[in-house]
């Protein structure tokens, strides 16, 4: 790991950040020079050899290019949907996530939308505030007893299952290969997955291979009485047609935290009542910000001191 004092800065080892985050930028000062990307002289471009992105933001071929010494591309929490691994690959860069880090905060959040969602909670604290007590409000159900699917059984899915079974319900998931380790049912398709639950969460990372695996068939499946859930990537679910089944009760309600346009959220969804939603603030806590900047350290200081990072994504695991 490098190591500079205050009159020889200028040797620090330049991290450039393409995203703000100040307390992941925080934790390496003292020992790099964190720069922002688009901020870098030719000669921090030409030294650079770790940049750190997110998911969401990514890193594109041309940002690659621009540093020629590139050996690490570090995301910010679980997701990489957005870095150019084809890119990476070529040049041999070594792509590090933010794997675990923010499981916990992220299996929290995603139960405590169901839970507010399935009782209608915004709905009757309104009511209540507005001094109508119940008001014309209906029962609502609760989540005890009901079948919970999980789509991506990562770390995240694993939580939300382990939550999920506190409050008596039934898990099942799907994921890109059995655990059979775990305890709780595989089903090979989402399509069978949405037929046998009530409660659909979808929990897995973006990209090519899940982009709108929930569609229209989907949530038919799911039916006038299912809910869905998403905390893993806004492109996840076809919005037009979330918004359709929406609209007609085709669904009972949804909650979400990622949309395909983020950051700005589709008035279609704005306007519903059957929806709850947050600004894909999953993981906005400051627990969750303090063990994501630690690994984030973690890795940059393993892949200057051995060439790999801990948690590289599976792909070049």
């Amino acid at each position: 790991m490098p190591v500079a004092t205050d009159t020889h800065d200028a040797m620090k080892e330049p991290i450039p950040f393409k995203i703000e985050s100040p307390p992941h930028r925080d934790v390496l000062r003292e020992d790099y020079d964190v720069k922002d990307l688009d901020a870098l002289s030719p000669e921090e471009c030409a030294r650079a050899r770790v940049v750190v992105t997110s998911g969401f933001v990514g890193l594109s071929r041309g940002e690659i290019d621009r540093l020629p010494r590139l050996g690490m591309i570090s995301c910010i929490g679980t997701g990489y949907e957005n870095v150019d691994l084809d890119a990476a690959r070529e040049r041999g860069i070594v792509v590090s996530h933010g794997a675990g880090s923010n499981a916990s905060g992220v299996a929290d959040h995603a139960m405590a939308m169901l839970l507010a969602m399935m009782r209608n909670i915004p709905a009757f604290d309104a009511s209540a505030k507005q001094g109508l007590w119940r008001g014309t409000l209906a029962p609502r159900p609760m989540p005890g007893g009901k079948t919970l699917g999980i789509i991506g059984m990562g770390q995240i899915g694993e939580r939300i299952a382990r939550r999920a079974a506190a409050f008596d319900m039934e898990v099942l998931y799907h994921s890109r290969t059995p655990k059979p380790e775990l305890q709780w049912e595989y089903v090979p398709s989402v399509m069978a997955l949405a037929e046998r639950c009530d409660i659909l969460v979808m929990a897995a990372p973006g990209g090519r291979a899940t982009f709108r695996m929930i569609g229209a068939d989907v949530l038919r499946a799911l039916g006038p009485s299912g809910f869905l859930v998403n905390i893993g990537r806004g492109p996840n679910v076809d919005t037009d047609a979330l918004v359709a089944a929406l609209r007609s009760g085709g669904l009972a309600g949804a909650a979400l935290d990622v949309f395909e346009t983020e950051p700005e959220i589709p008035a279609s969804l704005r306007e519903l009542d059957n929806v709850l939603l947050t600004p894909h603030v999953a993981a906005f806590a400051p627990e969750m910000q303090t063990l994501g900047s630690q690994l984030l350290r973690k890795n940059i200081d393993a892949y200057f001191g051995s060439g790999r990072p801990v948690t590289p994504i599976p792909e070049m695991a």
